[in-house]
């Protein structure tokens, strides 16, 4: 199993691991990655997640930790929800998901709301609860 896949394989714990990897003198790949922190409900909230989709959204997560550019399908800009927020779309055949995220810090990628979409548009009180963690995340990171 590479280090990709045991990261990504734990997606509840990806910001513990984040700080291993980052001291790693074999992966000097990983040095200089930005960490991923997740608001405490959104870990919880993605605990319930069906596994292969877990394994999708810390595939997403990783990636984007390494600065890559997520684009549609797999990701959008929310300005409803704030400047610089995206979601994560994953689908499987029991319905969508979608996690909030933000990128603007410029060492971290702060992953804040995660639940399942039931409707087309984005409930305005999913918007709601992303805003209202998105703000308690960058005041806690202050």
């Amino acid at each position: 199993m590479d280090v990709r896949q045991q990261v990504t394989g734990v997606i509840g714990v990806a910001h513990d691991i984040q700080d291993l990897l980052t001291e790693c003198p074999r992966c000097e790949t990983l040095v200089g990655m930005k960490r991923a922190y997740l608001h405490p409900k959104a870990r919880v909230e993605l605990q319930d997640f069906p596994e292969d989709v877990k394994r999708d959204l810390g595939k997403a997560i990783f990636d984007l930790q390494r600065g890559s550019k997520l684009t549609m399908p797999l990701s959008r800009p929310m300005p409803s929800v704030g400047t610089a927020v995206e979601e994560l779309r994953v689908k499987d055949r029991n319905g969508a998901y979608r996690v909030f995220y933000y990128t603007k810090s410029a060492d971290a990628i702060l992953v804040f709301h995660a639940f399942v979409k039931k409707s087309q548009k984005t409930p305005q009180s999913e918007i709601e609860i992303g805003k209202k963690r998105l703000q308690e995340m960058l005041h806690e990171k202050k």
